[in-house]
């Protein structure tokens, strides 16, 4: 079917349709790990990049591939790679973009995991990367050289909600050089608030474990770009240096999250208004971090790049010490103390000793995340539930 003027919902459900040899209206899960050839000339056309078909489910699937399909219309992208992971994304589209000498200039405030590879594995490899407030546009026009092929960052920001211009780093980054890969985590967005692609970005990247999957079932990832971008990120990335392929079952599962994304994403986007306007108004409460707030330093910009809400993700900071914030976390009964985020649970989690640990504490202090900050995956549930059970917490400090 095809949808590109449809509505995102139709999109979701419709796009990337294959059909099933016995006309079924869910694509199966295809659980083959080869397939057949019909002649060695065939085998052999395939191999050499002749015909397009489907031989070993390491490098293409049925299942996998209608679901890249979808992803790619969602993010209009050319193309869309499915992988085991979001780090198995991010790593399969980074390594065929750098070789040794090179450089890469990445915002300062990043998810635990992708600051660690950027701050303590690629210099391994000869290749070295300069960290910025890409907020800061003098700062990033200084950091980027000759040598830069890349430019990394998210937004909203894990786990401090920083807000970037993507037009303007998107603008300044390719007017210093065209062939700098701007590369964007849109994972806290998603597509249904936020389209990187159509503002200038190169490459998006999602943790499909968040809000496109939904239900905290999978682990996977994604990456959307130009064609030939993602021919070289699964033909070099994941096919011969990462491996992390994503499995037809996570596939399925996904695509049938896909289904309900839109409504999902009002909800969470509703009841994190409501809370942030809640704790924003809580006396034991010093700082509330979500877009939503006209008090939000960069408010005013992502209520021009994103669309239809501002996201089920809010930081915060207490008066009290870390101590209180651990107890508040520890007294929580609704609000499950759990990392991740994106799914039908509510879950809270203490960044600095958990997915940002990897920070040292200059390091954090650097990327101005608060060694107090708690971070909240605002889930489905009621939303008077929700704040009555962190009204319970707070009152027990």
């Amino acid at each position: 079917m095809n949808t590109p003027k449809m509505g995102f919902a139709t999109q979701a459900i419709h796009s990337g349709k294959m059909k099933d040899a016995y006309g079924a209206i869910t694509i199966p899960i295809y659980q083959t790990a080869s397939f057949e050839f019909e002649s060695c000339a065939q085998g052999a056309a395939v191999f050499a990049g002749e015909q397009n078909a489907f031989f070993y489910s390491r490098v293409g699937n049925p299942t996998v591939s209608m679901l890249e399909d979808t992803i790619a219309i969602l993010e209009h992208g050319e193309a869309a790679l499915a992988t085991s992971s979001g780090m198995g994304a991010f790593t399969s589209v980074i390594w065929p973009l750098i070789s040794s000498g090179d450089h890469i200039v990445a915002d300062k405030t990043l998810y635990g995991c992708t600051f660690e590879f950027f701050s303590k594995h690629l210099n391994r490899f000869g290749v070295n990367v300069t960290f910025v407030d890409t907020t800061d546009e003098d700062a990033l026009k200084s950091a980027l050289t000759p040598a830069t092929k890349v430019l990394y960052l998210e937004t909203p920001a894990n786990p401090n909600m920083k807000i970037v211009d993507l037009s303007k780093v998107c603008d300044i980054a390719h007017k210093y050089n065209p062939a700098i890969k701007v590369i964007c985590d849109n994972t806290f967005a998603s597509p249904y608030l936020q389209t990187p692609l159509t503002m200038g970005v190169d490459i998006v990247l999602h943790s499909a474990t968040k809000y496109l999957n939904g239900h905290g079932d999978v682990i996977a990832g994604f990456v959307v770009s130009d064609a030939e971008t993602i021919s070289a990120a699964r033909l070099i990335g994941l096919k011969d240096m990462t491996g992390a392929v994503m499995a037809a079952n996570e596939a399925y599962l996904i695509l049938r999250g896909l289904k309900t994304l839109e409504v999902r994403m009002q909800r969470h986007c509703e009841s994190a208004m409501k809370i942030a306007e809640y704790l924003l108004g809580h006396p034991k409460i010093k700082n509330v971090y979500y877009p939503g707030l006209p008090s939000h330093i960069g408010h005013d910009i992502a209520a021009r790049q994103m669309h239809n809400g501002f996201g089920g993700m809010i930081s915060f900071e207490l008066k009290g010490t870390r101590e209180d914030g651990s107890k508040l976390l520890n007294s929580l009964e609704l609000c499950t103390l759990a990392v991740s985020l994106g799914g039908a649970e509510t879950l809270i989690e203490h960044p600095a000793s958990m997915t940002h640990s990897t920070y040292t504490l200059e390091e954090l202090a650097v990327a101005e995340i608060s060694e107090g900050l708690v971070r909240l995956s605002v889930g489905l549930e009621n939303v008077e539930d929700i704040i009555e059970d962190l009204d319970k917490g707070l009152a027990r400090l």
